[in-house]
């Protein structure tokens, strides 16, 4: 029997499109003292990764698509890992072959199963997928808390948050934070929206330059663009002289752009140009700035 980890029983996401395959290994890993959730097609994989947090991820190469390529599975490995680069992932397939394992392993599998599997060598592979994704993920953890120390003492704001409820989002909080995606932040008036986000930025790797924060229900149409991209003088009547956007204020760092919602929607194809490209051009400018920002954003509406 696998004994406690001391953060609890290690949780494993089991993928495949046979019922008979998910049931073997679910009696075997129930056994070892796994926590299990078992899936059987790739949009259920992503779902379940959005819901849960994983210690490892147990995946068929092959689903719907075909039955001996394995080109769903491969392709499905990059978008697991631009979800999440941490969760160790093993692949397995009835039709394994080196190639096939090369590609998924340069694809980010840690790890290579053929069907129909050894119990001993599963299980040892499973072990030591889970204790090398916890430590990784510790050491994220503990670098990003570092490194925001040495650049000049910024610590997270402290959250009170006892329920239950607010758990996951604790923990959502510390797996998003060292990775460089862009953040939506939904919630009530009051809920801790902007402490959320200064909670990201403190655990994220860009502390070392400025989180610039914007209330963008307070900007006015005319100003908008000028705000967030800048001018040049003499682009328009009132620029006397040259200013510097938010966007290049926020370069290598973050920007958190609050009240996302109240962005009048003619506004929003200019934003989603910066966001798409990372390129922006100041009023008045003929040059293209390339831009290197995290956006974070937050609203109290509904957006759906």
């Amino acid at each position: 029997m696998m004994k406690r980890h001391e953060s609890g029983a290690p949780k494993v996401l089991i993928a495949d499109d046979q019922p008979d395959v998910l049931e073997a290994l679910r009696l075997l890993l129930k056994g070892e003292g796994y926590q299990i959730k078992t899936v059987n097609s790739p949009a259920a994989i992503m779902q379940a990764m959005e819901d849960e947090d994983f210690d490892v991820l147990l995946m068929d190469l092959n689903y719907a698509r075909d039955t001996t390529s394995g080109q769903e599975g491969l392709d499905l490995l990059t978008r697991i890992q631009a979800l999440d680069n941490s969760l160790p992932v093993v692949v397995m397939t009835a039709w394994g072959s080196v190639d096939l394992a090369v590609e998924a392993m340069r694809r980010g599998a840690r790890d290579f199963i053929q069907k129909p599997w050894d119990n001993a060598r599963l299980l040892t592979v499973l072990r030591t997928q889970v204790d090398l994704g916890r430590a990784l993920r510790e050491g994220k953890r503990l670098e990003a808390e570092n490194q925001a120390l040495r650049d000049g003492g910024v610590r997270p704001p402290r959250l009170i948050a006892a329920a239950a409820s607010m758990r996951p989002v604790l923990q959502l909080i510390e797996s998003i934070a060292p990775s460089d995606a862009n953040v939506l932040i939904t919630g009530e008036n009051g809920t801790g929206k902007e402490v959320v986000a200064q909670a990201v930025y403190a655990l994220s790797g860009r502390t070392a330059k400025p989180m610039v924060t914007v209330n963008v229900g307070a900007l006015s149409e005319g100003t908008f663009e000028s705000e967030l991209f800048g001018h040049v003088r003499g682009a328009f009547t009132d620029a006397k002289t040259d200013k510097v956007g938010l966007f290049v204020q926020a370069n290598g760092g973050t920007l958190f752009l609050d009240e996302i919602g109240e962005l009048p929607l003619e506004l929003q194809p200019k934003l989603l140009r910066v966001l798409e490209s990372r390129e922006l051009r100041r009023i008045g400018d003929s040059d293209v700035r390339r831009v290197d920002v995290r956006l974070m954003t937050a609203t109290l509406r509904d957006l759906p």
